[in-house]
């Protein structure tokens, strides 16, 4: 037989023993220097922020509540006042929400497009305002629609495919 080799020993490691102390409440504090505290303005000079407490001198700004409202212009006729007024802006317009033709894939095979669905699938937000269908991407299968509106370009699409558009 070969004679073997004979492995070094590994000397000892020193036994580090650690005290763990237990977390409570009552044990635990904010780190060194991560609290300070806060600023007594206006407290005289010894305070390095006394006499006009940082407002500087006199004046409109160095009064309490002496701010100006936003797109005051220190009295020359507003931007907002000077540019002409046209249009109507409808306070209850509600835009259509928009869902593409490719996005129909998500849903379940042989199942009707409907608004409930179309929430279903999570693909609008709100069942109960406009939806329209528009015709970015393929439709891989056909479809039935009904209660949506659908743009030119996704009615050929989906009527190519052989779906129906219900209106």
């Amino acid at each position: 037989m070969p004679a073997t080799k004979a492995k070094p020993k590994r000397k000892a490691k020193a036994a580090a023993q650690t005290t763990v102390e237990r977390v409570s409440l009552s044990s635990l504090h904010a780190p060194a220097g991560s609290h300070r505290a806060r600023i007594r303005k206006g407290r005289g000079p010894g305070s390095g922020i006394g006499k006009t407490a940082g407002r500087g001198g006199k004046g409109q700004t160095a009064r309490t509540g002496g701010q100006t409202r936003p797109g005051f212009e220190g009295g020359q006729m507003p931007l907002i006042r000077r540019i002409p007024k046209r249009g109507f802006t409808n306070p209850f317009r509600q835009p259509a929400q928009v869902v593409n033709v490719g996005a129909l894939a998500k849903l379940a095979e042989g199942i009707e497009v409907t608004p409930d669905t179309l929430f279903g699938a999570g693909l609008v937000r709100r069942p109960d305002r406009p939806i329209k269908l528009l015709g970015m991407g393929e439709v891989p299968r056909s479809f039935a629609v009904r209660g949506v509106t659908v743009s030119a370009s996704a009615r050929t699409k989906i009527e190519q495919a052989g779906g129906t558009i219900a209106t």
